[in-house]
This record gives structure tokens, C-alpha cells and sequence, in this order.
């Protein structure tokens, strides 16, 4: 049936036609934008997916900005932490040629405090963005170094922390810690002490008595020719002078005796609080040294005491530069292993960074191969339904020639 006021054709055609152009104007926002879906009229849950995984990349920036500025510190505070290991070999060195009697120690000397005041100048200046690791100023620093979304949607964050160093030389305070009692040679007193043990037999006693409180952070080392043990006290250890004394000369034996040195054995006997006994049996002569620390005190403290003017102040600093040296290759290894753990966090966020976008890319880029392709479909579709619509409008024109005579 035809009729002059319903055109069902012509309303076919142009929603057809409507729908084309729907299709043509998305179409060419995919290619004009780049992106499927630009906005949440497009895919609402997919645009905010796209969106939180977004705010993921901007703060794995911000995170691996922090790990490159973390990194940067730690390699300065490592390159200071090695330079003052060859300035200390450097003091060894002035100091083994003060042990022969034919030589000047007071020039010596003098070559060893221009060492000490190059270290000083090193670790003032072993700052990055105001920030030293190496002067006792801090004691740990954490490095901003992940950011962990949960399934729940809640974000937390994770840092590397780096053990800073106390490479400072300066705040030491002398106390009496060691006192000779019988056997063995001796010398020295107070906060450090020098025993030479012959082969096959020597022996020597020592007795820790500290005639003050021990203060937590007291450091107490006793080296072997070139092996150090040590004992720091801790909060929990500082108890009455009697039984700290026990614990730190208890806590050097167990130290001693890891270091596993042929012919050597370090008795004690509680008998005696705070009393050690060192015996050499083995084949070579030893030296035994002590050393204290207080806890205000820098890593490189006893090194301001250090004095080869005489022969017994030489062959004490022999002992003492041995721990000094040991405590800067330490605090050198610690930030090796830090700076390199952040490189490889540092890393693994620019990775990860990249794997989101890309995440990203694949759920709102448009195909821009199938865009150009439904383009050039859909303006055909659209001239076909000008087309069709032309046609179909025509159609009520057609009903005049039933009423023409």
C-alpha cells in the first residue's frame, strides 16, 4: 500500500543513514585521537581500568626518580668509602716504616696527620643533595623503591633501606677498658693495649674492667696480626660495670674464635670476670692489639690518636689501623651491595613502567589499519545511503501518476 503521509522507506533510509553516521563520526575520532576508547561514554569499565593503570605509571616516575637520586647518594658515599680505604693503606704504610728505630717518626708523623686531615676533608664532602652517608649524621636512609596495588584497590609503598656509616674521625674519647694482669709482654694501657705472643707458646693475659658505666655503642676490638674480632654492646647489655665486663670479654672470645687462626686459642674463665687469656701455638710470633670505642665516637676515631713518635705508640697504631682499615672496606662493601640493588629496582620499575603502557595501549589504541579500512567502508555505506534515501523520497512523486488522466 502506498501513502502519501507515512514514507517507510525513507524513514529505513535515514536511520540507516543516521547510524552510518554514527559509526563514521566515531570512527574518525579513533583515528583523530588514536584511541578506541577516549572517554567512559566509550567503555566505561575499560576506560577505568585504563585510567588507575595510568596513575600507576605517573607514580612508578615519580618512584623511579627516587631510586636514580637513591642511587646517586649511595655511589657517593661508596666512592668516599673506597677512597679512604687507600688513604688508610696509605697511614699503614707510614705506619710499618715508623716500626724500624733508624727512621725519623716525627716526619712520619707529620705525613700521617696530612693523611687524617685528607680523610676528614673526604668525608665532609661525601654529600649528594645534601645528604652524607658517611659522617654519623644519619643511620639509616630509606630509598623510595615500589609502589604495590592490592586486589582490594588499596596502594602501599616499599623502600630499600641503606645502612649509612660513620666514617668520621673525630669525637673519640679514651677510657680505660684493659688492664694487664700476668704473662706475656704488654704495653699500654687504658683504652688499648699491644701483646706480643712468641711461637710455640706464648701467652698473655688481659683483663676487661672498665672503670665507668659502659654506655651502649662501646665498641671493644682485639686484633691478631691481620685479623679483627669486635664487640659492640647494645641497649640490653649495659647493666651493672661487673657483668658488662663479663659480656664483652665473653662476647670477644666467641668473636676471636670465628676467625678460625691456626694455633691460636683465647680461653676464659669465670673465675676471673672479664679476664682473657691468649696462648700462640702455632709456628709464627703474633701480635695481639686492643681496641676501645666509645659510642659518640666516629668508625675512624682512633685514628686521631694514632701516634709513631715513639716505638710503643707505633706498634699500637700497627694494631689499631688493621680494625680502621677493615671498618672502611665494610662500609664500602655495604654500599656496593645497596647501589646495586637499587640498579636493579631501578631497572625493574622502567620495565614494569613500560609492560603498564603497553597494557594500556592494548586496551583504548585504536587499530589504525582497521580504522582506515571501516573508514573507507563506512563513506562508501554513507553515499549509499544518500543514495538509498533519494530514492525513497522520490517515492510519493510516483503517486501523482495514478491520478493523471
Amino acid at each position: 500500500m502506498s501513502s502519501i503521509l507515512t514514507n517507510t522507506s525513507s524513514m529505513i533510509a535515514l536511520q540507516t543513514l543516521r547510524g552510518v553516521k554514527d559509526n563514521l563520526n566515531k570512527t574518525q575520532a579513533e583515528i583523530s585521537t588514536g584511541k578506541s576508547i577516549s572517554s567512559a561514554k566509550d567503555n566505561s569499565a575499560v576506560w577505568a581500568i585504563s585510567k588507575v593503570m595510568e596513575s600507576d605509571v605517573s607514580g612508578f616516575k615519580a618512584i623511579s626518580s627516587s631510586l636514580s637520586l637513591g642511587g646517586s647518594t649511595v655511589a657517593v658515599a661508596r666512592k668516599a668509602a673506597e677512597t679512604v680505604t687507600d688513604l688508610l693503606q696509605n697511614v699503614k704504610g707510614k705506619i710499618v716504616a715508623a716500626q724500624e728505630s733508624n727512621v725519623d717518626r716525627v716526619k712520619i708523623q707529620t705525613d700521617i696527620d696530612t693523611l687524617t686531615a685528607q680523610i676528614k676533608t673526604v668525608v665532609g664532602s661525601a654529600q649528594f643533595n645534601g645528604l652524607n652517608l658517611v659522617d654519623g649524621s644519619h643511620s639509616t636512609v630509606d630509598v623510595l623503591a615500589s609502589l604495590d596495588r592490592q586486589s582490594s584497590g588499596s596502594v602501599t609503598t616499599s623502600s630499600i633501606t641503606v645502612n649509612a656509616q660513620n666514617l668520621s674521625t673525630g669525637a673519640y674519647s679514651a677510657k680505660d677498658v684493659f688492664s694487664a694482669t700476668t704473662g706475656g709482654t704488654i704495653s699500654g694501657a687504658g683504652d688499648n693495649f699491644v701483646a706480643t705472643l712468641n711461637a710455640a707458646g706464648g701467652s698473655a693475659n688481659v683483663t676487661i674492667a672498665n672503670a665507668t658505666t659502659w654506655a651502649a655503642g662501646d665498641k671493644v676490638s682485639i686484633a691478631i696480626g691481620n685479623k679483627t674480632a669486635s664487640y659492640t654492646l647494645t641497649a640490653n647489655d649495659v647493666l651493672a660495670a661487673s657483668t658488662a665486663d663479663d659480656l664483652v670479654a665473653v662476647g670477644l672470645k666467641n668473636s676471636i674464635d670465628k676467625l678460625g687462626i691456626a694455633g691460636f686459642k683465647v680461653d676464659y674463665s669465670s673465675a676471673n670476670p672479664g679476664r682473657l687469656v691468649f696462648t700462640n701455638s702455632g709456628t709464627k710470633d703474633l701480635s695481639v692489639t686492643g681496641q676501645f670505642s666509645n659510642a659518640s665516637a666516629g668508625g675512624l676515631g682512633v685514628l686521631s690518636t694514632v701516634n709513631v713518635s715513639t716505638a710503643s705508640g707505633a706498634l699500637t697504631a700497627l694494631g689499631n689501623i688493621e680494625s680502621l682499615i677493615q671498618t672502611s672496606i665494610n662500609a664500602a662493601a655495604e654500599f656496593g651491595s645497596a647501589e646495586g640493588r637499587i640498579n636493579i629496582q631501578n631497572n625493574f620499575v622502567m620495565s614494569l613502567s613500560d609492560s603498564l603502557k603497553s597494557g594500556i595501549g592494548s586496551l583504548v589504541d585504536a587499530d589504525m589499519e582497521e580504522a582506515s579500512a571501516r573508514l573507507q567502508a563506512l563513506q562508501v555505506q554513507q553515499q549509499l545511503g544518500v543514495q538509498s534515501l533519494s530514492i525513497a523520497n522520490q517515492a510519493p512523486q510516483n503517486i501523482l501518476s495514478l491520478f493523471r488522466g
